[in-house]
């Protein structure tokens, strides 16, 4: 990254046209039409015949990507066939912007463009462009289309060849276990975006999409004629009828998975910017689930809250009727007999968070979103709701993909701010969209997974955004399946989320301990010292650092609020972690209150708390055993 930004710079100019394509004063070569990155580290380079169009890309010189297929079949032919580049725009950004909230308080936005455009070699008129940014972080192109016609996209071309057979760290679902592979290994499965692939001990490059609001999800395939290839697969037809542009191919690249990590925010820096004039509503925060669906239940979450610093308590499926019965109506509470006997007089609970400055969300299920949509969301602004989380969402084709990101739109347009669970991805619409907050798309704890399982998302779901990962504490899960209690501690700094769920299958002392329940949960919310982790953890941040991290094996990561830091250690096996504190501030001294698994504690999480004083010259030494998490709240004393 950049340690310093020019200040904005904006320079257009046009280009000689290419090869026999018109007018100009002069030509260039077909291989000449490239766009290098401001640190000149990446290379995208165009190639284009009468029978293809092909690009690749070098990173420090070398090739990662090599010649590969661009375009798209429209009536059964590639549109990239037959064509030549004719105008060639160029551009250079160095900026920055400043997000409504995010990993850090503000992105550089530095890149060279070159938009091309393709026109038919046998009459000369325009086919597509193709517009390709370089960053210091990524390259990334997507087509644009001028048309006004009725168009159909049946198929797209697009292919990833890589430089060798890579070590990949794949998933076929959003929420599904992620595993390391080669290419060569691969069959017929459709992978999901982000995809990490390491081609050497010093080169990591991931394969993603931005900015997908109105067209069919990628994934990628493997293909079976071309070695080391990966091509674009759509979820569906795509169709259009007026000036179009397809989402962002993004190929990251850096010299560590962390490096990567670090610099996810391309995803939004691809993305339109923010929408939303007034901001003032949106609101991080952290979140307890309400899982008994009890008047008696719900005040008791709100006082939890409001004492621990949480800001929103949510009601999950079964507040309206059963979910998944169409006649359920989200307009009226009616619990779901079969999830709690209740009883639920959900209006009084709300206007008792108000008064305690705590906010209600609430769930509603995709079969009520098709049909009341337009009649609930106004509704709940009115009662008083902070939020609404969409759940079993339908994602994948156009039409679902369009319905759901206007779905996002309609609720800023009523003050509400949105999760959305399920297998919904982020590809960077919360920078235009901020009322966004998170997402799930992720292999969280409701699927139990243990450290290796989410060192492993770290580096690759976490690629494109905030997850929803339904952090929980003292749930039964946590001891018998998922590691620690300071695992689950180091993954709330560690997974990014302005709205972080921090006890998802947990329930307050006050709360009925036999009605209703998630997740077959038993366990009670203990008032013990462990929770003051949890009192003050931010949910958002001004920097962040990646100190460390392998894939599937430890990652340790520090995260800046205010004047204060906070960093999160996870090992899947036993380790020595050393923790260089050089990123605190110069001649400041602070009070780190250090959490740590102790096995041999005769506590109920068996955590051990202690205070020392650091400075940035500190270097501390822990050993972590398998399965195990570190914790660090570091509070600046001067």
């Amino acid at each position: 990254m950049k340690k310093s930004y020019l200040p904005f710079l904006l320079i257009v100019f046009l280009l000689i046209s290419c090869s026999g394509s018109g007018t100009g004063n002069g030509s260039v070569k077909e291989s000449e039409i490239s766009v290098v990155s401001p640190d000149k580290d990446l290379k995208f380079e165009l190639f284009t015949t009468k029978d293809a169009v092909n690009y690749k890309v070098l990173y420090k010189n070398k090739e990662i990507i090599l010649k590969s297929q661009l375009g798209f079949q429209i009536s059964g032919k590639n549109i990239l066939t037959g064509v030549k580049p004719g105008e060639v725009v160029k551009k250079s950004v160095n900026s920055l912007w400043k997000p409504v909230y995010g990993e850090k308080k503000e992105y550089p936005d530095v890149f060279n463009e070159v938009l091309i455009e393709f026109v038919s070699i046998a009459d000369g008129k325009p086919v597509l462009k193709l517009r390709v940014r370089a960053f210091d972080e990524a390259v990334a192109f997507r087509y644009e289309f001028d048309r006004s016609n009725k168009t159909e996209i049946e198929k797209e071309l697009t292919q990833f060849t890589f430089s060798e057979d890579p070590n990949i760290w794949v998933s076929e679902r959003a929420q599904s276990e992620i595993y390391q592979t080669k290419i060569s290994k691969l069959k017929k499965q459709k992978l999901e975006r982000p995809l990490l692939a390491r081609l050497n001990d010093s080169v990591f490059v991931a394969l993603g999409e931005a900015d997908l609001v109105d067209f069919a999800r990628m994934k990628f395939v493997k293909d079976p004629g071309k070695e080391n290839t990966l091509s674009a697969s759509l979820d569906g037809k795509v169709v259009f009828d007026k000036p179009f542009k397809s989402p962002w191919r993004v190929i990251m690249a850096g010299s560590s998975s962390g490096e990567l990590l670090e610099h996810n925010y391309i995803y939004l820096n691809l993305s339109q910017p923010n929408q939303i004039k007034n901001t003032a509503w949106i609101k991080p925060g952290k979140v307890i689930r309400e899982v008994t669906l009890t008047t008696k239940g719900g005040k008791a979450c709100v006082d939890f809250a409001a004492k621990h610093h949480l800001q929103f308590v949510e009601f999950d499926a079964g507040w309206y009727g059963n979910e998944y019965d169409k006649k359920s109506d989200a307009s009226q509470v009616n619990v779901d007999p079969k999830r709690s006997p209740g009883p639920l007089d959900l209006h009084g609970i709300i206007d008792y968070a108000a008064k305690k400055g705590i906010g209600i969300i609430l769930y509603v299920n995709q079969n009520a979103l098709d049909t009341q949509i337009d009649k609930i969301l106004p509704l709940y602004k009115k009662w008083g709701i902070k939020g609404v989380k969409y759940g079993f969402v339908n994602v994948g084709s156009q039409k679902a993909t369009r319905w759901l990101h206007n779905a996002v739109k309609k609720a800023a347009e009523n003050e509400l701010m949105v999760d959305i669970h399920d297998e919904y991805r982020p590809t960077g619409f919360s920078r235009t969209y901020p009322n966004l907050m998170t997402q799930e798309g992720v292999r969280g704890d409701e699927e139990s997974p243990d450290n290796h399982q989410v060192l492993k998302t770290l580096f690759t779901r976490m690629l494109a955004g905030a997850a929803d990962h339904t952090n929980c504490y003292f749930a039964e899960r946590v001891d018998k399946k998922m590691g620690s209690h300071v695992s689950q501690m180091a993954k709330a700094i560690l997974i990014y989320s302005p709205w972080q769920f921090v006890f998802w299958y947990d329930r307050p002392e006050a709360s009925p301990q036999k009605k209703g329940g998630a997740g077959n949960s038993t366990r009670v919310l203990r008032e013990i010292p462990d929770l003051q982790f949890y009192d003050e953890l931010p949910t958002v941040w001004e920097d962040t650092k990646v100190l460390e991290g392998e894939p599937g094996n430890f990652a340790s990561i520090a995260r800046k609020n205010g004047k204060n830091w906070f960093v999160g250690s996870l090992t899947d096996k036993e380790r020595e972690v050393s923790i260089k504190f050089d990123f605190l501030d110069e001649n400041a001294v602070y009070t780190a209150i250090i959490f740590q698994d102790d096995p041999n504690l005769k506590t109920l999480t068996k955590v051990s708390v202690k205070k020392i004083e650091v400075h940035k010259d500190t270097q501390l030494d822990f050993k972590l055993g398998n399965n195990q998490g570190l914790a660090i709240i570091l509070k600046r004393k001067n």
